[in-house]
């Protein structure tokens, strides 16, 4: 009996194994919170681009609720900026060919607050936040620490020789808005950005930040997809050549 078993046992996997094999095929990886990455990863495939770089602000973990995790499985590579020390040592530790830097983005070179908060994925150099978060949302400031912080071109000039990587993805908590209207939309921009619009509500009914998402389209972006969370927006000028080019 135990032989018989053995048989239909093996019979068995032999049937199932080309079907997991076919099933493996077709499935997608995501590591966003809510499917981002694969959707950023459709824009860069229609455009030719297999394996863009990246800038990750506000980067948080390497893998959990990140939008660079699966390019850098994929083979990109780019820059994580995590402000917080405890969560940036994750960084060094799983994203070692990566450009990791304990630093946040501000204005200048300066040392700011950085309000830690119980839930990390919360942390931000806003003190308005960090309150709205505490008194809204019963969330615990635990700590307030002087972070280093410097500005999106002195870290582009340092690390990429002043050259915007093809993918921003932006997560900086209330400070997000500062962060975009820095860059030099002109001279030197990300062919996809990818930003949380959405404001902190405990019940899921967060306000849209309507004036951010028509400033990024103001400087030549199409707002491709929103995930209620994050909005996410593609250049213009590479977005329609594509599209011509595969009518044509």
């Amino acid at each position: 009996m135990k032989y018989i078993y053995k048989i239909l046992r093996k019979a068995k996997w032999t049937i199932k194994k080309p079907f997991i094999s076919t099933k493996r095929k077709y499935r997608k990886e995501s590591f966003s919170q809510s499917g981002e990455d694969l959707i950023v990863k459709y824009i860069f495939d229609y455009i030719g681009i297999k394996s863009p770089s990246y800038i990750d602000i506000g980067a948080h973990h390497p893998f959990f609720i990140s939008n660079t995790a699966l390019f850098y499985n994929n083979g990109s590579r780019g820059i994580n900026i995590e402000p917080d020390p405890n969560l940036f040592k994750e960084f060094l530790k799983y994203r070692k060919e990566d450009i990791n830097i304990n630093i946040g983005i501000g204005k200048c070179k300066d040392f700011l607050d950085f309000y830690v908060i119980s839930s990390s994925t919360l942390n931000t150099f806003s003190k308005e936040e960090a309150e709205k978060y505490s008194n809204e949302g019963n969330f615990a400031i635990k700590d307030i620490v002087k972070i280093e912080v410097n500005s999106l071109t002195n870290i582009l000039r340092k690390y990429t020789n002043g050259i915007f990587p093809e993918f921003l993805s932006i997560d900086a908590e209330g400070v997000d808005e500062q962060i975009v209207k820095e860059i030099d939309f002109i001279k030197n921009f990300p062919i996809v950005i990818c930003i949380e619009t959405i404001s902190f509500s405990t019940s899921g009914n967060g306000l849209k930040n309507d004036n951010l998402i028509q400033y990024i389209v103001s400087k030549g972006y199409l707002l491709y997809a929103d995930t209620n969370i994050n909005s996410i927006f593609v250049k213009n000028e590479y977005w329609i050549k594509e599209s011509l080019e595969k009518i044509n």
